[in-house]
């Protein structure tokens, strides 16, 4: 007789969890990017991005989207568009992405320069920017 219990999957400690949703250079800035501007197409986050490989984003846009962080919604048109937005549960990393916003902005030294910035001392998040930026 076969056992039909899911096997559990065993992880070092809780932030693992987290980093198994989180980890990749990548997805901390898609969701920031998407908590600052609000949903986006996939054009737009690579645009943002930058150097991001197209194969590297969409696979991590994928990954945020199979653990329910992300939702995908098609945009029927010429060609297709996709847009993606934070989901309810997404949202509840936001306290997460601003602890990582403000310790970067408090530790950053002289030598950086900012592409997008986004935050300030406190945390709280600058105000929109225009799309096309």
């Amino acid at each position: 007789m076969s056992d039909k219990r899911t096997e559990k999957r065993v992880l070092t400690c809780e932030m693992e969890v987290t980093l198994k949703v989180m980890g990749g250079k990548w997805k901390p800035l898609i969701l920031h990017y998407l908590q600052y501007m609000g949903p986006r197409r996939y054009s737009e986050i690579l645009k943002y991005l930058g150097d991001v490989p197209k194969k590297t984003l969409a696979a991590q846009l994928r990954e945020l989207e199979s653990d329910g962080i992300l939702s995908r919604t098609v945009i029927p048109s010429a060609p297709v568009q996709v847009e993606y937005a934070v989901t309810e549960l997404g949202t509840t990393l936001y306290p997460l992405l601003n602890l990582m916003c403000t310790w970067g902005y408090a530790h950053m030294g002289e030598d950086i320069a900012l592409l997008h910035p986004t935050c300030t001392p406190e945390g709280k998040l600058l105000k929109k920017q225009a799309a096309s930026e």
